[in-house]
C-alpha cells in the first residue's frame, strides 16, 4: 500500500513540475528601457561574417518610406554602425550592427534600425544556415524575433521555443546593437 501511495505521489508531483516548466526566459534579459511608440521602416543590405550571409528585406509595419542601409564587418567579433540618409538630424534613421555573437550552431549578428530615438527594424543579418534544419528553425524563429525587437522597443523579449541557441545569441548581439545606438 506504501509503495502505491509513493508512486501516485511521485506521478503527481512530476506533473505538476511539469506543467508548471516556463519555457521562455526573456523575464531577465532587459537592459534598456522600454519605449512605448513604434514605426516601421524599410532596411535593405547583406553581412557576411564566417562564411555565411545573411538576408535583406523590407519589415515593419507602419507607413514610413525611410530606406536604411549600413554595412557589417566581417571579422568575427567585430561591429560597425554606420548612418543612412544625407542629413545628421536625429530624426533621420541609423543602422547599428550588433557585435557577431558565436553560438554552437554559428555566428549570429543583429542589426537595428533606430528613427527618433525609436526601433523601426530589427533582422538577423547573420545567423546559422548550415544544413537544411538550421534553414527551417531559422525560417520561423528569426521574424518572430524581429517582431518582437520592434513590439517591445528592448532587448528584453521571450526566446522562441525549439530555437533556444539562435535565440540566446540573437538577444547577446541586439543587446551590443541596443548599447550602440544609446537607447
Amino acid at each position: 500500500m506504501r509503495r502505491i501511495t509513493l508512486w501516485g505521489l511521485s506521478t503527481l508531483t512530476t506533473l505538476v513540475l511539469l506543467f508548471s516548466y516556463h519555457t521562455s526566459t526573456g523575464s531577465g534579459t532587459s537592459l534598456a528601457s522600454p519605449v512605448v511608440a513604434q514605426a516601421g521602416a524599410a532596411s535593405g543590405g547583406s553581412g557576411s561574417a564566417s562564411g555565411s550571409t545573411g538576408s535583406s528585406g523590407s519589415t515593419g509595419n507602419g507607413s514610413s518610406g525611410t530606406s536604411g542601409s549600413g554595412s557589417s564587418s566581417s571579422g568575427s567579433s567585430g561591429s560597425s554602425s554606420s548612418s543612412s540618409g544625407g542629413s545628421s538630424s536625429s530624426s533621420a534613421a541609423k543602422t547599428y550592427d550588433g557585435d557577431t555573437a558565436q553560438t554552437r550552431w554559428g555566428p549570429v549578428q543583429v542589426r537595428i534600425t533606430v528613427q527618433g530615438g525609436k526601433i523601426t527594424n530589427a533582422e538577423a543579418i547573420v545567423y546559422p544556415n548550415g544544413n537544411g534544419r538550421d534553414a527551417e528553425i531559422n525560417s520561423y524563429a528569426l521574424p518572430v524575433l524581429n517582431q518582437e525587437v520592434v513590439q517591445a522597443q528592448s532587448a528584453n523579449i521571450d526566446m522562441v521555443s525549439g530555437a533556444t541557441v539562435t535565440s540566446d545569441g540573437y538577444l547577446q548581439s541586439l543587446q551590443s546593437a541596443i548599447d550602440q545606438a544609446h537607447l
